[in-house]
């Protein structure tokens, strides 16, 4: 069963972040290559989101995939799989995830009924042809 993978716009700058700090500290081939690790782990995820992994000791809200050094940190609303945020697994992840966990539900759950408001306009429109 495959999903629509999602990034809020934390997980993007997560992802800036990472390439910036890789292309800084190793270069541009590293950087590269670590983004593409991140891009194959996200394709894996969308035909195979049942690879996530509860972590309890970490989260009881969210699911998670290890990519390399970092955690993608996950949850999966119907059809969709939301990556909320990319963190380094060398952090204190359930310290920074106790932090953010509030805000992280309310992202997912608005970027979920964005994209139904969406679908529905979309059918709606379509009908209207």
């Amino acid at each position: 069963m495959s999903v629509i993978i999602k990034l809020t716009d934390r997980a993007h700058y997560d992802l800036q972040k990472i390439e910036d700090y890789s292309l800084q500290k190793w270069g541009r081939e590293t950087a590269d290559r670590y983004l593409e690790d991140i891009q194959t782990a996200l394709s894996l995820l969308q035909e195979s989101p049942d690879l996530l992994r509860h972590k309890s000791d970490i989260s009881t809200q969210f699911k998670f995939y290890r990519v390399r050094e970092h955690f993608l940190v996950c949850t999966k609303l119907k059809d969709f799989l939301f990556v909320l945020t990319i963190k380094h697994g060398q952090m204190d992840l359930p310290s920074r995830l106790g932090e953010l966990e509030p805000t992280l539900v309310q992202e997912a759950d608005l970027l979920h009924q964005r994209l139904v408001t969406a679908e529905k306009k979309r059918h709606k429109s379509h009908f209207k042809k």
